[in-house]
């Protein structure tokens, strides 16, 4: 089927009608002029992240092989202090998988690098190595940008309905951090997310493409379960299978999950006004370090400016929020502290909708 190329605005990469990421109509615009420069890719900067980002977890595979070998050894302190070394690599661990899981998500957008092979090749292995269908999420994620807060919109089961009140939150972060959900989130990363609780529909993003790229999600995710199968055979065929499980897998399935929940609720959760994104999506500001590190890499903590300008690459989100900030576009729009937004999320539950949930 032959498909219109085109362009998500002037500026943007051609793409496919049927795979482009639109930008958002809000109330008054960024001067093309200004809005020109930040869309320019750096092939450079994508690097150094990328870079950044494998030497991390090199440095805390390290670690973590260290303490092994400490724990291995029954006598005197050295087993607990290679058991505090391996929590320490695990948490650690977990972050970068999810660093790795933004430059997956920059692949998506066509913001890695400026070749496209260049662009999608590292993007899937990047994907790859954390379970991600990189294709599959690229289709699942442009469902989420066009209609953000709709009822299709595949982001819903994770994001929609907040606050639920302290504890609510709280046992949903516990059956993360135990390993509970994990199977949700591949499932999303493969094209499958839940299903919208509030309608009873079930999520089919991969409806919503052109055939050309939902063929090549399909093929996609033989090739991600093909690799996850083949490498627990291979890390213990050469002596480093238990250190592949407590150091890759492990952090994948406890602490990624908490990290992809937090994060989800900062950018989404109780939203002020969800029909422009304006309200729905948010920008946090004056975060702490861990907050930083675990939930917001890559400048991702910039993630109103991202919806209504998916063309901007990461290292170019603060300068286009001081540019929207300049022009008095983000006045009254969702940017907040994140101590305030962790707040907002946590906070207990409305009482009308607490009544709701009683009938």
């Amino acid at each position: 089927m032959n498909q219109q190329v085109l362009a998500t605005t002037a500026l943007e990469t051609p793409v496919r009608q049927g795979e482009e990421f639109r930008d958002r109509n809000v109330r008054r615009r960024l001067p093309a002029e200004e809005l020109a420069p930040l869309t320019r890719l750096s092939n450079w900067k994508s690097l150094q992240a990328l870079l950044q980002t494998v030497c991390l977890i090199g440095m805390t595979a390290a670690l973590g092989g260290f303490g092994l070998k400490l724990l291995r050894n029954t006598t005197g302190a050295e087993p607990w202090l290679g058991l505090g070394m391996i929590v320490i690599a695990v948490l650690l661990m977990g972050c970068w998988q999810h660093a790795l899981a933004i430059i997956s998500h920059e692949s998506t957008h066509y913001r890695l690098f400026a070749n496209r092979s260049a662009n999608d090749v590292i993007g899937r292995i990047a994907g790859m190595l954390i379970g991600v269908s990189t294709y599959s999420y690229r289709i699942v994620h442009r469902v989420h940008h066009n209609n953000l807060f709709e009822a299709i919109d595949p982001d819903l089961a994770l994001m929609a309905g907040y606050p639920r009140g302290k504890m609510y939150l709280v046992k949903k972060l516990l059956k993360d951090l135990a390993g509970l959900t994990a199977w949700r989130n591949y499932l999303y990363f493969f094209g499958a997310p839940a299903m919208n609780a509030s309608t009873g529909q079930t999520q089919k993003p991969l409806d919503d493409t052109t055939d050309r790229l939902r063929d090549m999600a399909l093929a996609d995710r033989w090739v991600v379960v093909a690799f996850h199968l083949g490498m627990p055979v291979a890390m213990f065929a050469i002596g480093c299978g238990v250190e592949y499980l407590v150091l890759w897998i492990l952090p994948a399935i406890t602490v990624q999950a908490v990290i992809l929940r937090l994060r989800a609720l900062a950018e989404h959760g109780a939203p002020s006004d969800t029909s422009t994104p304006l309200g729905a999506a948010r920008t946090n500001i004056d975060l702490p370090l861990w907050a930083r590190v675990a939930l917001f890499p890559h400048h991702v903590n910039y993630h109103l400016e991202h919806h209504l300008y998916p063309a901007v690459p990461h290292y170019h989100l603060p300068a286009l929020h001081e540019r929207l900030k300049a022009h008095g576009i983000l006045e009254g729009a969702e940017v907040r502290p994140f101590a305030a937004t962790m707040r907002r999320v946590f906070a207990p539950r409305p009482p009308v909708a607490a009544a709701a949930a009683d009938q």
